[in-house]
């Protein structure tokens, strides 16, 4: 078999491209009509797709209040995750923790 030329490949991409196109038309237009048919079987109205269930859960990790800051520069600290090097440092200079407490 020889091997397909780039014209011949290219054509036939484009042929495959259209024929996905169509098939996904066709697919999302039967989707359509089943879920009119089910809304319909079930007396359902868009609003009853869009109502909430439940309220939105809770989002993890939002921002903390700061519990330690930098006298000199401002700077402050949650007292989570790593320590800044501002903290760092001066704890390594003798000075402690209760020093920074807000």
């Amino acid at each position: 078999m020889p091997t397909p030329t780039l014209s011949e490949l290219l054509e036939q991409k484009a042929a495959l491209e259209r024929q996905i196109a169509e098939t996904q038309r066709e697919e999302r237009a039967a989707a359509v009509s089943q879920i009119r048919s089910l809304m319909a079987q079930y007396g359902l109205t868009l609003a009853d797709l869009s109502a909430k269930a439940s309220p939105p859960a809770k989002k993890a990790g939002g921002k903390v209040p700061p519990k330690f800051r930098d006298p000199a520069t401002g700077s402050t600290w949650s007292g989570r995750g790593l320590q800044p090097t501002w903290l760092r440092e001066a704890l390594a200079s003798g000075r402690s923790l209760a020093e920074f407490a807000i």
